[in-house]
């Protein structure tokens, strides 16, 4: 336990807030997801969201920027499912991911894709960033028939 404390004490102020968000996020979107469904869930996480930042291609000080967040993003979810809530989803981990990434400013896509192995059906869900996937380390998404339209999941200036 001290150990685990010390590598927490020892992660920046960014690190530490994007962990402890994880933490509390996980188990709020696997009860809801659970007890309310995914599009009530999506509805929720979707309103407490800012307006999206739009970034350019000449914008590269936001765009770095950008990238060391996402990255650090997706490893806290991972450090909040390895420490804390272990039995966590795709979904869960794909909805905290994404709704941590927008909470920043930071536009990102849920895929959710599918596939029948030995005549079951199965699903799996991850974040992408500019055709980039992030929540998927294994690449596990590719052996998934994805659905055509990503989920946004980003407020726009249009909503």
């Amino acid at each position: 336990m001290w150990e685990r404390l010390r590598r927490f004490s020892a992660m920046d102020a960014d690190a530490r807030g994007i962990f402890l968000r994880a933490a509390v996020l996980l188990p709020v979107i696997s009860v809801s997801l659970k007890m309310r469904g995914f599009g009530a869930t999506q509805k929720f996480l979707l309103g407490s969201l800012p307006i999206a930042r739009q970034t350019s291609q000449q914008d590269s000080i936001h765009v770095v920027d950008d990238l060391k967040r996402t990255q650090l993003t997706s490893r806290m979810v991972n450090a909040a499912i390895g420490h804390v809530w272990r039995a966590s989803t795709c979904l869960e981990k794909s909805l905290a991911l994404w709704w941590l990434l927008g909470h920043q400013g930071i536009a990102s896509q849920l895929r959710i894709g599918a596939r029948k192995l030995n005549n079951k059906f199965e699903a799996h869900a991850w974040v992408e960033r500019d055709g980039t996937t992030l929540s998927d380390s294994q690449q596990e998404h590719r052996h998934y028939a994805a659905f055509d339209a990503a989920f946004p999941l980003h407020r726009s200036e249009t909503l």
